[in-house]
């Protein structure tokens, strides 16, 4: 071979001369290996391996092109530029109530999600309460002055969910009347509360999630935090009943103390058209800084459903019932709030 080394051996046998002489048999070299004879008649040669080419070293893979972190951004342009193509050329959906599936999941998902992570690092338990298909009324206290609850619980259902569902959110009145607010909260799938609408969705098998305590609830003081207010008239229990679906007692720790609300300016609130103006340890005293929230630390608890499709239709007329029904859920989230605020650590970890 072109690159063995020749070893000479010492052996007087390998030294003689002539017909007397015995050709040296071939032996194995350290390795185990048998070695090839070399270029002269009485020597032999022992192979040696290339310097970092073993046998047991494969090849290393070689990178094809548009993979890697290159070909992931290059996806994510592509992507990106025919979202805006479809944005500016109209070629997108929204159904009857204006919800913008794709808006919401590539858009404004993404800017809730930072908040949801980092900001109030919200622990959600009890997701697999929530169906994997078909319509379920989710019933949440409602706190914290400005209404982030409600949009933390539907990234919380969005993004915790095996089966990736939507949480279609009843609002307020004054929501669809503000500027730019009105337009967002259509696009996220939120709607007017109402009945008709809440048993629209239920009928197409959507998740609807509502807040009975309303005003009451997210403009209490801070004196009376996690004491849930009066849940209306049990309208939802009415609206789970007529479409047989389950209702979902939800309850949320957390929100309470992202505006402490000390004061309410009603003066003020009644110039503007608001239900109430909040005054805070740092709003309106430290101008927009005041408005940043405090970064609390947020639980989310999916209780286990209540059945309703057990009930007769008359049942939804039935108001001995929907009292029960509504005390039911009240008591439901009002202990799990409870049990949470035990549990919790600290408001900010």
């Amino acid at each position: 071979m072109a690159d063995a080394k020749v070893i000479p051996f010492d052996d007087d046998r390998s030294r003689g001369s002539g017909s007397g002489a015995q050709r040296p048999g071939r032996r194995r070299g350290a390795s185990g290996r048998r070695a090839g004879s070399g270029s002269g008649g009485g020597e032999l040669g022992e192979v040696q391996r290339l310097p970092g080419r073993g046998p047991e070293q494969a090849d290393e893979p070689v990178e094809r092109p548009g993979s890697g972190a290159s070909g992931g951004l290059e996806q994510r342009v592509a992507a990106g530029l025919a979202f805006l193509r479809r944005r500016l050329t109209g070629e997108y959906e929204v159904d009857d109530f204006g919800y913008d599936a794709e808006l919401t999941d590539q858009v404004l998902m993404s800017l809730l999600r930072p908040v949801y992570e980092k900001y109030f690092r919200v622990d959600v338990k009890g997701i697999e309460n929530i169906p994997d298909k078909g319509g379920a009324l989710i019933v949440a206290n409602h706190s914290g002055t400005l209404p982030l609850d409600g949009l933390m619980m539907q990234v919380a259902v969005h993004d915790r969910h095996p089966a990736d569902r939507h949480l279609r959110l009843l609002a307020a009145d004054l929501v669809f009347v503000l500027p730019v607010v009105n337009e967002l909260a259509r696009k996220l799938g939120h709607t007017l509360a109402c009945a008709e609408d809440a048993e629209r969705l239920l009928e197409q098998g959507e998740l609807v999630g509502v807040m009975p305590e309303g005003f009451k609830g997210i403009g209490k003081p801070f004196s009376e935090r996690y004491k849930l207010q009066r849940f209306g008239r049990g309208g939802f229990v009415s609206t789970a009943l007529r479409q047989g679906v389950p209702i979902i007692p939800c309850s949320i720790v957390g929100a309470e103390e992202i505006y402490p609300m000390i004061g309410n300016a009603k003066t003020l609130a009644r110039l503007l058209g608001f239900p109430y103006f909040p005054l805070t340890p740092t709003f309106p005293w430290l101008g927009p800084l005041g408005a940043v929230p405090l970064p609390t630390k947020w639980t989310i608890q999916f209780g286990e459903p209540i059945p309703t499709d057990g009930y007769p239709p008359e049942a939804a007329e039935d108001p001995m019932l929907m009292f029960n029904l509504t005390d039911q859920v009240r008591e439901q989230i009002q202990h799990t709030l409870y049990k949470l605020l035990v549990q919790r650590r600290s408001v900010f970890f």
